[in-house]
């Protein structure tokens, strides 16, 4: 038999990587081919409609955001354009028309991006969280390193497939607790989230996941690509290491069936509980809406938010579900 290689990492032993595969320690393993069969064969799928145009129109964002303002705009999905202390920063960009390996096949993209690729301003940082094809593009990283050149920072095995298809990208590559030191009062930290990585079948987990705490001269984000809720570990371990935020950019959507997605991805309710043990004043809600992945309708994620924050006794617009276009002037201090 031929003995497993790691194509995009290779480093020592450690809490949550096996020498082969990365892992969540005391988590939930994403589930295998016969469950994956059952899920596509046995669950029912909301439609969606071919398209669902966001009320707004695609932003043409100011070429920096400074003092002790904080702006996120969306672009859509989990692409994010965070603008503060004069930096911009994107996370996860996807601006190809599918989420897919494929041109031609894949889930399609059901709104516009909410600022065209064209109107971005100077970008100096890109974070990428994880491999998944609606997180890692690979032609929009070309792209963005041919008209920006920005600092890429992603977690252990991601840079190798960069490179594969950017040679000359800057990227800097962290593990779970590293810290990025950077100027002008930016530090960026990797941190634990509970997911997993694949861009075939052959290279389930092989790279790694993470989220990213963001410090900045106005203020503390916490960025979560993907995850599941994990009982809230996560949550509050990034409080009680870094203090509260003033932001975080939580996924709530893509969680349905839950006997399938509840170890990779929270549904609204279980955001609602991460607000709040992450210690986070507002939330830029992601992960809906613009790529059909799971099983749940396309405004399912909304009506569930609206109903856990209520139940939650949070008022809405502290948790802003986000669309293509929106621009969000994040307040500095949570409400009273």
């Amino acid at each position: 038999m031929r003995k497993e290689v790691n194509p995009y990492y290779s480093g020592p032993v450690s809490d949550h990587f096996d020498g082969i595969r990365f892992f969540n320690p005391g988590g939930i393993a994403p589930r295998g081919l016969a469950d994956l069969v059952r899920w596509q064969f046995g669950a029912r799928r909301m439609r969606w409609p071919a398209r669902y145009d966001s009320p707004f129109r695609p932003s043409k964002p100011d070429l920096a955001v400074d003092g002790e303002r904080l702006r996120v705009t969306m672009v859509g999905h989990a692409t994010l354009l965070i603008q503060v202390a004069g930096r911009n920063i994107l996370s996860d960009p996807v601006w190809s028309r599918r989420a897919s390996p494929f041109a031609f096949a894949g889930p399609p993209r059901r709104n516009a991006p909410g600022i065209r690729m064209a109107d971005l301003p100077p970008i100096d940082l890109v974070l990428v969280t994880h491999n998944h094809y609606d997180h890692l593009d690979l032609a929009t990283l070309g792209a963005l390193h041919a008209e920006h050149a920005p600092h890429m920072v992603t977690p252990l095995g991601n840079d190798t497939i960069i490179r594969r298809a950017v040679p000359e990208a800057r990227i800097s590559v962290v593990d779970w607790g590293d810290r990025l030191d950077l100027d002008d009062g930016f530090v960026i930290h990797a941190e634990p989230c509970h997911h997993w990585s694949a861009r075939r079948t052959s290279d389930r987990r092989m790279a790694l996941w993470a989220a990213f705490v963001i410090e900045t001269p106005a203020g503390k984000i916490y960025h979560v690509g993907d995850t599941g809720f994990h009982g809230g570990s996560n949550y509050r371990a990034a409080r009680e290491k870094h203090g509260p935020f003033r932001l975080a950019n939580l996924p709530f959507g893509c969680y349905e069936p839950r006997w399938f997605m509840e170890g990779q991805h929270q549904n609204p309710e279980e955001a609602v509980m991460g607000m709040l043990a992450c210690g986070a004043g507002h939330v830029a809600g992601h992960h809906w809406g613009t790529f059909r992945l799971t099983n749940e309708g396309i405004e399912d994620p909304l009506r569930a938010l609206e109903a856990a924050l209520d139940k939650a006794g949070i008022e809405r617009d502290r948790f802003r579900a986000l669309r293509p276009g929106e621009v969000f002037d994040v307040p500095h201090a949570p409400p009273a």
